[in-house]
């Protein structure tokens, strides 16, 4: 399974996979059911999530919702530590992720926007780089697993900081990789080889521990939360959350 999971990934489109992915799923959770894990998104219990990624984790997809062990940090993240769910908020979703796209649609506290420049799941084409709302449009922002895809991650998170209101507050999450300095070299166009140096083939550059301090040169304010840690150990094993996963909290800044 691992090999094909790798295999889908890679090579299927990704609006495609958006498609489809819930419908080949229904078996894998009927499949799986038992007691060994929890999802906290949609409370499927399952012997153990799916694996998933180029190079498949373990315990990783929920197949009922499809979240991955990101997904459910950040849901518990905004439960615990946020007013997501009790204020009345208006949010601009960018590339909305399956799990949480219903979910949030129907609470009644949110006006909820979604986007993207290529996703079906989005209600509005858009570009991050050039975001088609006015100054101070938005009290919460999310933009998870983009900005290695776009041309100027910069300019998308100036963006953000325009649209987020004086009181707004967001969650930007990318894939951090043990480097010192985030690695990106825009002659490199060539998908295979974007693989090799940057991971992905669609990505375009490898964010390193610099990510926070890189981000904050658009004028956002980069909070680093590692809520994770203040987590027990068996809703850590329970959920199957990234047990290293920094949640970056972005702010209107200058």
């Amino acid at each position: 399974m691992k090999q094909t999971i790798s295999f889908v990934i890679r090579y299927v489109p990704r609006p495609l996979l958006q498609r489809v992915s819930p419908l080949v799923m229904k078996f894998f959770a009927w499949k799986n059911k038992g007691k060994g894990v929890e999802c906290p998104i949609c409370h499927s219990e399952f012997k153990q999530f799916l694996p998933y990624g180029r190079q498949a984790r373990e315990n990783a997809l929920c197949p009922t919702c499809l979240s991955l062990e990101r997904h459910r940090l950040m849901w518990l993240f905004l439960k615990e530590k946020t007013n997501f769910f009790t204020d009345k908020l208006r949010v601009l979703h960018i590339a909305p992720e399956h799990c949480f796209l219903e979910l949030f649609e129907a609470l009644p506290n949110l006006d909820y926007v979604t986007a993207d420049l290529e996703s079906p799941l989005a209600k509005v084409k858009m570009d991050v780089h050039d975001i088609p709302f006015p100054e101070n449009s938005f009290d919460v922002i999310f933009c998870n697993h983009v900005l290695e895809h776009v041309e100027s991650d910069l300019k998308a998170c100036s963006e953000f900081n325009r649209v987020l209101k004086p009181s707004g507050w967001g969650v930007i999450q990318s894939p951090i990789y043990d480097l010192e300095k985030t690695l990106e070299d825009p002659t490199v166009t060539a998908p295979a080889e974007r693989e090799k140096l940057f991971g992905q083939r669609d990505h375009v550059r490898k964010y390193g521990k610099d990510y926070a301090a890189r981000l904050r040169e658009s004028g956002l304010a980069i909070e680093e939360n590692r809520f994770v840690e203040s987590l027990p150990e068996e809703q850590i094993i329970k959920y199957a959350l990234p047990p290293n996963e920094i949640v970056f909290v972005c702010r209107k800044g200058n």
